[in-house]
């Protein structure tokens, strides 16, 4: 197979629009679990201390938070169908794209300065303005239908 076609594949895989997340984000990622036939949420919420390959169909996070005093990771795969949604909670000043030295730290020292972000605007996933642009052409092109006519009801007599 050449790279061309596996591309081609690769794009058809991607989901259409997902929300901006960057390392230092605190989010809460939605993920489908299979258990037996039924399906149920389950929501995994964390920092992401690293993103990798944004711009492809293999784009991954790694969410870390501390359990019981422990500290969980988990890596997620942006495009996958199994991720329901990703909910950015909390934006932080940070420097650099892995953040694997927040593995060493605890308490205080494990803290991210918050920096202020619009929640509403960065999490309402914008969808492609293509389809929206053919929508619009359809509408001029059709011809321009004639207002219904509005009925006058006479009141009831008492």
């Amino acid at each position: 197979m050449s790279f061309s076609i596996l591309q081609k594949i690769g794009e058809e895989q991607k989901k259409k629009a997902v929300v901006d997340v960057r390392s230092g984000d605190t989010v809460k990622v939605t993920q489908k679990i299979k258990e037996g036939e039924k399906f149920r949420l389950q929501v995994f919420e964390g920092v992401v201390i690293r993103t990798d390959r944004k711009e492809s169909h293999t784009a991954r996070i790694t969410v870390r938070k501390i359990a019981s005093g422990v500290g969980v990771e988990k890596s997620f795969l942006i495009h996958s169908p199994l991720i329901e949604k990703i909910e950015i909670v909390k934006r932080s000043k940070v420097r650099r794209n892995n953040l694997s030295y927040l593995r060493e730290r605890s308490g205080k020292s494990a803290r991210l300065a918050a920096k202020d972000f619009d929640r509403a605007a960065v999490n309402d996933v914008a969808v492609e303005e293509e389809p929206v642009a053919e929508a619009e052409e359809a509408v001029k092109t059709e011809e321009p239908k004639e207002a219904p006519k509005a009925e006058t009801k006479e009141p009831a007599e008492a």
